[in-house]
């Protein structure tokens, strides 16, 4: 009640501009009090339980138990030593660091011209039929290997027939003509010598003759035409490849060079990779060009060109390079390439998009290293190896990137140990444990 009373007080004398004095007042008067053994509630002796306060000495007055040191947390415990759990004094930050390792190794790497191509038919061809009529049967199946030649389709022949014919009788009746007109002209010959007919009948009968020569080369050429569009009912391949989608079934009437076509068929044995390179490559491009005819002499061995999957990862294809074209596209600062594949086993598909790596040079006996091993400062790249179980850092000088693999030029040896796991507790000179060492792949 006491307690009430006094914040009450000290509430409404705050408000009167007093009441810091006798709030101050109030709160020493009761640590007075018990300094001096008395209590303000009932004037009992201080650490009485009637005062409210704990006995003296004993437990509930916050006291030490009986056996425990002052300031303790618990019976026979003193304050803890120091030093951490890596023994007595020790710092688990300055013990050694667990790290993976791999060696440096030499080996042979391809200077490489990496960028994308597309893989495009040696020849593409629409089969259109040249006559129109009831296509009668087909004679391929989608999909098909075919060659070059093969019958592929039928066109009903019946019209062509009657053509042909028409124009053999033609001739016929032409032959005829001129073998009697030959016999006139003869008889008029022997007349002539003999003064009998004048000169004009004889030149008269002569012209005949010709005249029907030259119908019977215009007749001949009538039969050819009718023979050559008959042909034309017979669907021929014009080149080995492979069969698409047919566009027509058998049964319908087709007409001559439709736009549609029959099916088209694509010769991809060999196959072209069509790609670009930028503008700053060509020089070291047609050096590369240049240097390996100068050591190949009179064999025409040309640059070797890989074709990748979309994924970068396997290898589909091994061709060579063919041809440069013959300008730079001022639209995109690139020159288009060609390379040649022998795709014997279809690796690659007309129009298939491929990752293509232009070899132009070979670093022999380069001193390699994995290229997530690299890091990367201020200062350059550099790399953590293992020295006498310890960390050391060597700067270097890097060269050409070859399939995940660093060239390196200056800083390293074959046979270091290169720190690929634990990096981020190193330091020079940082004691190290192996736990894992291996060769490159």
């Amino acid at each position: 009640m006491q307690l009430k009373t006094w914040v009450s007080g000290a509430v409404l004398l705050a408000a009167a501009g007093i009441g810091g004095y006798f709030w101050q007042q109030q709160a020493e008067a009761p640590a007075t009090a018990v300094q001096n053994g008395t209590s303000q509630g009932a004037g009992q002796p201080a650490g009485s339980p009637q005062a409210g306060g704990p006995q003296a000495g004993g437990p509930q007055a916050g006291g030490p138990k009986a056996g425990q040191r002052p300031g303790g947390g618990g019976e026979g415990r003193g304050p803890r030593r120091p030093g951490g759990p890596g023994g007595a004094g020790g710092n688990p930050w300055n013990a050694a660091v667990p790290v993976r390792v791999i060696e440096a190794q030499t080996t042979d790497l391809k200077v490489q011209f990496k960028t994308i191509g597309t893989a495009t038919a040696l020849n593409t061809v629409l089969v259109q039929p040249r006559v129109g009529g009831p296509l009668l049967q087909l004679h391929f199946t989608e999909g098909q290997k075919v060659e070059a030649g093969q019958l592929l389709a039928e066109i009903d022949p019946a019209p062509y027939q009657v053509k042909l014919a028409q124009a053999e009788g033609q001739l016929q009746q032409n032959v005829a003509q001129l073998k009697n007109a030959e016999l006139d002209l003869a008889l008029y010959e022997t007349l002539k010598s003999q003064n009998s007919i004048s000169r004009q009948q004889y030149n008269t009968q002569q012209a005949l003759v010709n005249q029907l020569k030259g119908s019977m080369k215009s007749n001949q050429a009538q039969i050819d035409a009718a023979k050559l569009e008959l042909s034309y009912t017979r669907i021929l391949a014009p080149i080995s490849g492979k069969t698409g989608l047919r566009k027509v079934d058998a049964g319908n009437l087709v007409q001559a060079n439709s736009a549609e076509g029959l099916v088209s068929i694509t010769q991809s044995a060999p196959i072209f990779v069509v790609f670009s390179i930028p503008e700053s490559q060509l020089q070291s491009l047609r050096l590369a060009v240049r240097d390996l005819q100068m050591q190949q002499q009179n064999q025409q061995k040309k640059l070797v060109v890989e074709a990748w999957d979309r994924s970068d990862k396997q290898l589909l294809a091994t061709g060579e390079l063919t041809t440069l074209d013959n300008q730079i596209d001022p639209a995109t600062g690139t020159l288009k390439l060609k390379a040649q594949f022998a795709n014997s086993d279809d690796s690659l598909f007309p129009n298939q998009f491929v990752n293509v790596r232009l070899n132009i040079a070979e670093q022999a006996g380069a001193v390699t290293i994995p290229q997530d091993a690299v890091q990367y400062g201020a200062d350059g790249t550099y790399i953590y190896v293992v020295e006498n179980n310890k960390a050391q850092l060597k700067m270097l000088e890097l060269g050409v990137v070859d399939n995940g693999q660093v060239e390196v030029r200056k800083g390293l040896a074959a046979g270091d140990q290169i720190v690929m796991e634990g990096l981020d507790r190193l330091r020079p000179g940082r004691d190290v444990t192996v736990v894992q060492s291996s060769k490159q792949d």
